[in-house]
């Protein structure tokens, strides 16, 4: 065999030191995924996967989900929970303020019920501390179901089911506090697991696109994290809105909904301040914010990034933010119906 010369056998060298190079930087990029994927596994994001299942009594469940459905809780029997939570468009509706009996406006944009049972208060002003209490203000709001709790219960004796569910289910028969219990044992078991996001958080290094990587670290970066986070990515805390700016000043004509949980405590730090909305299902539930005035997700990021934060940001920036927050989205089969 003729003997290599001796360029060729340098660069033959120098092609194996490259391969051996390579070799080593792709095992230490393996471990250094798995070992992102581990992190992120034990907890450390500040943005926790909703659980694949929540405890709830399948039978309360689905009585609730009949109740969610009932038109006879409102007084007219046209108005129904999911008039204004659509559970297969993402538990809102898609109108800045939804309307109820004879026609009448809301006061206050409609949030999504998905994943509300990890909301640590009810409404955007907190008055309920649980989903049992917010039951009682849709059905007997004037703008809403307008209805009165002995009526309401009335046409459900008169129905052909209810009473042989109830008994079953309760000693005491229909009642409102068992109406009340039913609707919010289904409330608490529509959530939404396995997003896209929740699987990356698991590890699923395919689940979400660089881009959307990118706007979830921009997310961090920026500081939206320090209100949105945990499970439900928001629903744990008050803060005012135009933190930074006066936003109400820039729009004016300030109505009592302004005034969020200022209306419920009387304290002046409150003034405007609001529980810090869900983004879990936000990809389904334009407009966005209290009063609805944002059309768009990315509507509503500026408005973030101006009032709340006080921060310029490239477009590009804004952009992946948005096509992080649409990876939140999870599964249920409400949706599909």
């Amino acid at each position: 065999m003729p003997e290599r010369e001796p360029e060729q056998e340098g660069m033959d060298g120098r092609w194996l030191e490259w391969r051996r190079a390579w070799a080593a930087a792709g095992v230490l990029g393996l471990l250094c995924v798995a070992l992102a994927a581990s992190v992120r596994a034990e907890g450390n994001e500040p943005i926790k996967p909703i659980p694949a299942a929540v405890d709830v009594d399948p039978a309360k469940v689905s009585l609730g989900r009949m109740l969610f459905h009932e038109q006879r809780l409102s007084s007219d029997n046209t108005i129904s929970c999911a008039s204004c939570h659509d559970l297969a468009a993402g538990g809102a509706d898609d109108r800045i303020v939804s309307v109820g009996v004879d026609d009448a406006a809301g006061a206050i944009n409609a949030p999504t019920v998905y994943n509300a049972g990890f909301n640590f208060k009810q409404f955007w002003d907190g008055r309920a501390d649980t989903l049992h209490q917010q039951v009682d203000a849709p059905v007997q709001s004037a703008v809403e179901m307008a209805s009165l709790w002995p009526d309401a219960l009335a046409k459900l004796f008169q129905d052909d089911a209810y009473p042989t569910l109830f008994d079953g289910l309760y000693p005491d028969g229909i009642t409102r506090e068992n109406v009340k219990d039913a609707i919010a044992e289904f409330m608490r078991s529509l959530v939404t697991p396995n997003g896209r996001f929740d699987r990356w958080l698991l590890g699923d290094e395919t689940a979400i696109t660089d881009h959307e990587r990118s706007g979830y670290e921009l997310f961090k970066f920026y500081g939206c994290v320090s209100c949105h986070q945990g499970v439900a990515v928001g629903g744990n805390m008050f803060q005012v809105f135009g933190v930074i700016n006066d936003y109400f000043r820039r729009r004016g004509n300030i109505t009592e909904a302004d005034m969020g949980r200022y209306n419920i405590t009387g304290n002046e730090a409150d003034r405007h301040a609001f529980k810090v909305p869900s983004l879990r299902m936000a990809a389904y539930t334009a407009p966005y914010l209290h009063d609805g005035s944002a059309a768009t997700l990315r509507d509503a990021v500026d408005a973030m990034f101006e009032f709340q934060l006080g921060r310029e940001a490239p477009a590009e920036d804004k952009e992946a933010i948005v096509a992080f927050i649409r990876t939140l989205a999870g599964e249920s089969k409400e949706l599909d119906r």
